[in-house]
């Protein structure tokens, strides 16, 4: 059986303890009552960063930041016991700015202290702080360029090149200690490309070395003009392209009776794909055949779209090209007609006889005959005139794909009508056999 001094104690315990939860209650209600946010208390925040701003305007001027400047500030504050609790020490800034210091040596700088959001200057307390200035070092800034170079990892799509890889900026300008920055020997960027069909360009960061290759793992004393390097690798599609001469065929002389050669016959280029999606051949010339008079030699530039590289590196194409079967002839026209005849006018061709210089293959030269041929005379200078004139005349052939080489004219004499028909009357619409 329990005893009644074992009962008696355990009530004095439990009695014990809620008198001190009943006072520390009542207490926390008083001290809430009284103070929303509650007592103040002090706290220790150590070592945190300064934050040196404005530094750029000491590059202006020549001037750099040295790493022996203050680099942190312990701060003792006061505050309430509510906002402390909010207080995450980690957020907390001290800015020092920099740009009204214009010479070397040790500078006090004032700092201001930026809290997290929610938590107000006036809410807390400074009372007291390792350095209320903060002390900067400023030396002499030195600079030298290095080169950027790139490395390429990875491979274009089947049918495509990369071109040269493009870097902006080509080289960077790197400040500091003039010790540390006679280290650096170039900066390296990696570009990745992943079976491209198109041409990449990406903004990447980039790595220091040094002069044995070993990369630079310690930067902080080490500041470049740009943070990222542009890079662009043109990823262009590789095409076969023929050249090709455009030949104007006319009358006796036809690209069925050519032999010819070009020589490149074709060019391999690379170039976007998109200026060379509907590009299937290059066009070297636009040659009249009218006006081959026998075997001839053409050189001509091999012009590129523009944007594209030209990969056989031959830059002039040569074509040889000659009539397979190509004769000449004379045959004396007896024939004749005339064009463009004013109204009210009577006119006769005074030329009788007419020879007609005819080209074209053997067997059509030869199948022509002067009733095929019929000259026509183009009265159009001579439309308001009267009496004799030679004028211009065009040959046409009838039977047979022969050319006719040179030029002709006519003598026509040219009257008033009057009215009695004394021979043939030409109309400009349908010329006539004139007597």
């Amino acid at each position: 059986m329990e005893s009644s001094n074992s009962r008696w104690n355990r009530r004095k315990v439990l009695h014990i303890v809620l008198s001190i939860l009943i006072a520390c209650a009542v207490w926390m209600y008083v001290d809430s009552a009284d103070n929303p946010e509650g007592s103040e208390k002090t706290k220790i925040l150590s070592d945190i960063p300064i934050e040196y701003v404005r530094e750029d305007t000491l590059a202006d001027r020549g001037l750099m930041l040295l790493p022996e400047s203050e680099q942190t500030i312990t701060l003792e504050i006061r505050a309430r016991r509510r906002v402390l609790a909010r207080l995450d020490p980690s957020k907390i800034r001290i800015q020092a700015d920099l740009s009204d210091i214009t010479s070397t040596g040790e500078h006090s700088v004032s700092y201001t202290i930026y809290y997290p959001n929610g938590i107000t200057r006036n809410s807390i307390t400074i009372l007291n702080a390792s350095s209320y200035m903060a002390r900067a070092e400023i030396g002499e800034l030195y600079s030298r360029d290095v080169d950027v170079r790139c490395a390429l990892v990875g491979t274009v799509a089947d049918g495509y090149i990369a071109g040269e890889v493009q870097l902006q900026p080509g080289t960077l300008e790197i400040r500091g200690v003039q010790e540390e920055v006679d280290r650096v020997a170039y900066a390296k960027v990696t570009l990745s490309v992943d079976n491209a069909s198109e041409t990449v360009s990406q903004a990447l960061d980039y790595q220091l070395y040094d002069a044995d290759d070993q990369l630079i793992e310690d930067r902080k004393n080490l500041h470049a003009t740009v943070e990222q390097v542009q890079v662009t690798l043109p990823v262009n599609v590789e095409k076969e392209l023929p050249l090709l001469v455009n030949f104007v065929e006319s009358a006796g002389a036809r690209k069925t009776n050519l032999e010819y050669t070009i020589t490149p016959s074709s060019v391999t280029v690379s170039g976007a794909a998109e200026i060379l999606k509907n590009v299937d051949a290059i066009t070297l010339d636009t040659l009249e055949l009218a006006d081959l008079t026998g075997a001839a030699t053409y050189r001509y530039p091999i012009m590129l779209p523009e944007g594209c590289e030209n990969l056989s590196g031959v830059t002039r194409a040569t074509m040889t090209i000659r009539f397979k079967d190509m004769t000449s002839a004379s045959v004396n026209a007896v024939n004749f007609a005339c064009e463009n005849v004013p109204d009210g006018k009577t006119v006769n061709v005074l030329t009788t006889e007419l020879p007609v210089s005819l080209r074209g293959t053997a067997a059509d030269v030869e199948s022509v005959t002067p009733e095929n041929v019929v000259v026509v005379a183009d009265l159009t200078d001579v439309n308001d005139a009267s009496g004799s004139y030679t004028v211009p005349a065009r040959v046409e052939i009838s039977g047979a794909d022969v050319g006719v080489l040179g030029d002709y004219q006519v003598r026509v004499t040219i009257t008033e009508d009057t009215g009695e028909p004394d021979g043939p009357h030409e109309d400009a619409a349908d010329p006539q056999p004139a007597g």
